[in-house]
């Protein structure tokens, strides 16, 4: 008889939360009467939006960075991410006095790339259309001998993740669901490990654009499928399939996946700015566009949503949450 060990367990994500403690800000859970009332349930949103480098993935940059020994860390780290990640491990290794070296699409961003840059980041770029980022940053990392650290791919980047779901219930205590975006499956691979470890009879449901399913495809076939890339305004969750070791975890523990179209997104978006006062990006507003548009199917009485990021610039921000909707992100 053989045992599988999980990638990531609630005592990693306990570990993981013990890691950020003093270094990844503790981020606020805000309430709405006006949502509640829209929702017809008590809904806590855990604003990730208002982390460091404005994300949630500080935390799984910063945890997996701070394990690497002394000598991993002299010699550098390395990421690849066309945005919030790699804001994220460039500030890590700024925090732990090492260098980051991000690969990044020549197309990325420019607030992006001058954001990571401001890190303190080298910024190698690649043609996203004809190059792999993986391949691209494995050889780099290989070449330079630096330490790679992948989007979530990786089981202390997942725990990191989970310390969001940890602090949320934390402060409410037993939730009926919790409500998470999906991108890579990080996010919720953590979340659903800490919520479920905690209280085993909470549902969790992971949010997709309608244009990037690839997790619920993968969990309807039950194996990892891929689709073409997506084209949608949440760029976050614009992969063609989930990762390996967050994939053995969902299809475990995620109990449903809720998608949502890129007007429900601008509505979203459009909502939390100004009913909730805050600024939130495409990917982070999904949770709140299937709560919204009653995408998550029947809810229970009380329910946490993640919102994972606030990094969208001012331009495209007012360019996507105009009242002319339809239009093209």
């Amino acid at each position: 008889m053989t045992t599988t060990t999980p990638p990531v367990t609630l005592d990693a994500v306990r570990a993981a939360a013990a890691q950020l403690k003093g270094v990844a800000h503790r981020t606020p859970v805000l309430r709405s009467r006006t949502l509640d009332a829209l929702v017809g349930a008590e809904v806590h949103l855990k604003c990730e939006n208002f982390q460091r480098v404005g994300a949630f993935k500080f935390r799984g940059a910063y945890n997996a960075a701070s394990r690497l020994t002394p000598e991993q860390l002299a010699r550098g780290i390395a990421a690849y991410s066309s945005g919030n990640h790699a804001q994220a491990v460039a500030l890590a290794a700024r925090e732990l006095g090492t260098t980051a070296v991000i690969v990044m699409p020549e197309d990325a961003p420019r607030s992006k790339r001058e954001a990571t840059e401001g890190y303190g980041a080298e910024i190698v770029t690649y043609d996203r259309y004809t190059e792999d980022r993986v391949a691209v940053a494995e050889a780099l990392a290989a070449e330079r001998g630096l330490a790679l650290i992948p989007p979530y791919e990786h089981p202390h980047v997942m725990a990191g993740q989970g310390t969001a779901a940890l602090e949320l219930l934390e402060e409410t205590g037993e939730l009926d669901a919790l409500v998470v975006p999906v991108g890579g499956g990080g996010l919720i691979a953590g979340s659903a490990t800490a919520a479920k470890g905690l209280y085993a009879g909470i549902r969790v449901i992971g949010v997709e654009p309608e244009a990037g399913d690839d997790t619920k495809r993968s969990l309807e076939a039950g194996r990892r499928v891929s689709i073409p890339v997506p084209r949608t305004i949440a760029d976050g969750q614009a992969l063609h399939t989930p990762g390996e070791l967050t994939f053995s975890v969902n299809r475990r523990l995620v109990d449903g996946i809720a998608l949502v179209s890129d007007d429900e997104i601008r509505d979203a978006m459009r909502f939390a700015f100004e009913r909730l006062k805050i600024v939130v990006e495409p990917s982070g507003a999904t949770p709140l566009a299937a709560l919204r548009a009653g995408r998550a199917g029947p809810l229970p009485r009380r329910i946490g949503a993640i919102v994972s990021g606030g990094n969208v610039d001012a331009d495209r921000f007012a360019q996507l949450c105009g009242r002319e909707t339809g239009q093209p992100g």
